[in-house]
């Protein structure tokens, strides 16, 4: 269809030329007659029925000021956030709890976000450097399929794709509930031959708590893109993040319950914390011909956090309690190269993409005992060097009509190199370790016919694990396997309505996590996922849009007991209307099903249903928009954990209990915004 499309207008833009050629004097014989060159773009055609694009346009009407929030589009994709808003979000996906990026990669302009051997947990990733009106795609590809994506791609990939230019400068005020307060300029001084973007955020809100948060966050983000030969497309990025906050913690349920504290009270009102990243990016491109492509990106982070949290209250300290302090400073850089090209072999025209990947972390990582945000004591201090080589293929052809095939392997190459100033009571941890993997992927597409089409796919991937689990017992799994399958169709064959439907299966090898929390590791098991999803739009008029979807998932260990946390029963809807008169309004509802807490499914962490609304109206250069989340002011838990904590005049043991942040009741935000 997209191609049909594409043929037509080249058809009508060759026709207008030829008209308007005969209208004048007929050229010299000899004489050269020139048009303008045409481009037409269109999306890649899609490699499995779960893969997701969503346009910048589908993110206008998300709350302002929250970059993650557009990972909800995705069908199945959860994210909780858990500490006064600066703070790495939850990520839930594919029966994953896969903490703060444990399982899902996640990238902007394929600038990885995830941090490796991270103070706070495996894959930390952060996406508030992220101003949200900058995105122009967003790129969702679950599961270990695509041999582009290595570390921590297993429940799936994410990339957000930046625009170079926005066609109209903006300038943004917003303000409402819990003192949230927004401001925004977006402005592009050239948009010619040299494209340009600067994008200045400023965001504050204390939140709903009883002790507020004062999160404050600073953004900057500057791109400028230009062509500095023929075919040849040169980006040019850098960002800076900026963020303090206090938190309240997770909360026991049993404390709520019995009245010591209210549902939004905290037990150690000093949790918080501090971070900043800087980000450079240069990404160069080159099609020198229609038979071959060329790409080479270099960039480079500077991050560090110093984080405060009080998870187990009075447990192992009965007199001052168990705040700890955990503290990472890194500079981290890579190296991408890609090059395809179009061959002709047995009469059969394939697409082969070579590529490389290089990435070193270099990282200081301390784990502190702190109480009131004062260090009391350091249970490990250590300096790492991580670094990996990422060499793949790629081959896809269609043999015949209505048939595309894909394989392709990728090696991955990890060197941890750990060295201790500081490990109170631990495992040896100065080491050197090198371990290595191959994958293997393929895919299958048959269609369209009759607008369906139908996928198969298979993939081997894997999440790398902290450097120092791996260094203290060389013999643990470093780089475990995940193996996965995918069916599913994608349809249009009824008007005005796109179909999706997938069943997938995903195994996870026996792995080993460390537990940033407490500085130790933790084994577990091999495990299992399966499930379904099924996502529908429907252009039901033509300024009126439905989508939906729904996810159901199995996760359970090779043991018997239930994975925690992962979810079971997933649901979105959104009902948009764009009206012709400036007008453009949302109503969406989420859902999260119940899911079990502990291996054993004796534990629930209870499940919500949410409605939220946003409109925003255009008259001439003057913007209005608003948005109430939790219309219906629902009692709900956001983030949720099953530990023991102990409280005062509680047995020293502790209490296993349910501890949870609470979900934000009913809020308003809205401003207005300028556009020149």
């Amino acid at each position: 269809m997209l191609a049909a499309r594409a043929l037509c207008s080249l058809l009508a833009v060759a026709m207008l030329a030829a008209s308007a050629v005969d209208q004048t004097v007929t050229p010299e014989p000899d004489a050269p007659v020139r048009l303008d060159p045409v481009t037409v773009v269109a999306p890649p055609p899609a490699a499995t029925s779960s893969e997701v694009l969503i346009p910048g346009r589908d993110l206008e009407l998300l709350p302002p000021g929250r970059p993650a929030e557009a990972l909800r589009l995705i069908p199945g994709f959860i994210i909780n956030q858990h500490q006064g808003g600066g703070k790495a979000e939850q990520y839930l996906l594919r029966g994953f709890d896969a903490d703060h990026g444990t399982d899902v990669a996640l990238f902007v302009d394929s600038l990885p976000v995830n941090l490796r051997s991270h103070a706070h947990g495996q894959g930390y990733a952060d996406l508030h450097f992220l101003i949200p009106e900058t995105i122009r795609l967003v790129e969702a590809q679950k599961g270990p399929y695509y041999v582009e994506h290595g570390d921590f791609a297993t429940a799936g990939a994410v990339n957000f794709v930046t625009l170079d230019v926005v066609d109209e400068n903006v300038v943004q005020a917003a303000g409402g509930s819990f003192n949230t307060q927004r401001y925004l300029t977006l402005l592009s001084p050239t948009r010619d031959a040299v494209k340009t973007l600067l994008a200045i955020e400023q965001y504050h809100s204390d939140g709903p708590f009883e002790h507020p948060n004062g999160y404050d966050r600073t953004n900057v983000f500057a791109k400028a893109t230009l062509t500095p030969g023929e075919a040849m497309r040169l980006s040019l990025s850098a960002a800076f993040y900026d963020a303090t906050w206090h938190g309240s913690g997770e909360i026991p349920v049993r404390a709520v319950r019995a009245g010591l504290i209210s549902r939004f009270g905290a037990i150690d009102p000093s949790e918080g914390g501090k971070t900043q990243r800087i980000n450079l990016n240069a990404d160069w491109r080159w099609q020198p011909g229609t038979e071959e492509r060329a790409r080479v990106q270099v960039w480079a982070s500077y991050y560090r956090l110093s984080l405060f949290n009080d998870f187990t209250l009075f447990l192992s300290d009965p007199v001052h309690g168990d705040m700890i302090n955990q503290r990472d400073e890194r500079v981290l850089a890579g190296v991408n190269t890609e090059y395809e090209r179009r061959v002709g072999l047995a009469g059969i025209e394939w697409t082969a993409t070579g590529g490389a990947q290089y990435r070193v972390d270099s990282a200081r990582v301390v784990l502190a005992t702190a109480t009131q945000r004062h260090e009391t004591g350091r249970t490990q201090d250590v300096r790492i060097l991580e670094q990996s080589w990422s060499p793949y293929l790629k081959l896809e052809a269609s043999p015949v009509d209505a048939v595309r095939v894909s394989a392709g392997a990728r090696g991955d190459v990890f060197n941890y190199d750990v060295r201790s100033r500081v490990n109170a009571g631990g495992p040896e941890l100065d080491n050197n370790v090198t371990r290595a993997r191959p994958n293997a992927k393929a895919g299958l597409a048959l269609g369209p016919w009759a607008n369906t089409e139908f996928f198969a796919s298979f993939g081997t991937g894997f999440h790398s694990n902290d450097a120092r689990a791996v260094v203290s017992d060389p013999g643990m799994t470093a780089l475990p396997t995940a193996r996965g399958y995918e069916f599913g169709v994608r349809t249009r064959v009824l008007p005005r309505v796109e179909l999706s439907a997938t069943y997938w299966v995903l195994d996870l090898a026996s792995e080993l996590v460390f537990v940033g929390d407490d500085g130790t590791t933790e084994p577990r098991g091999p495990s299992h996922r399966q499930g379904w999803e099924v996502a529908t739009r429907v252009r039901l008029l033509d300024w009126l849009t439905f989508t939906g979807d729904v996810t159901t998932t199995h996760a359970e260990l090779d043991s018997g007991g239930a994975v925690p946390l992962a979810p079971r029963v997933t649901a979105r809807a959104d009902l948009t209307a764009r009206l012709p008169f400036g007008l453009s309004t949302s109503v969406t509802m989420r859902h999260l099903g119940d899911r079990y807490a502990d291996e054993s499914r004796h534990q629930t962490a209870r499940g919500y249903t949410l409605v939220d609304a946003s409109a925003r109206y255009r008259w001439r250069w003057l913007e209005a928009f608003v948005s109430v989340e939790n219309v219906f002011d629902v009692d709900w838990r956001e983030a949720q954990l099953f530990f023991t904590s102990r409280l005062p005049g509680e047995p020293a043991g502790g209490v296993p209990d349910i501890h949870f942040t609470p979900g934000a009741p009913r809020s308003v935000l809205g401003g207005l915004a300028v556009r020149f």
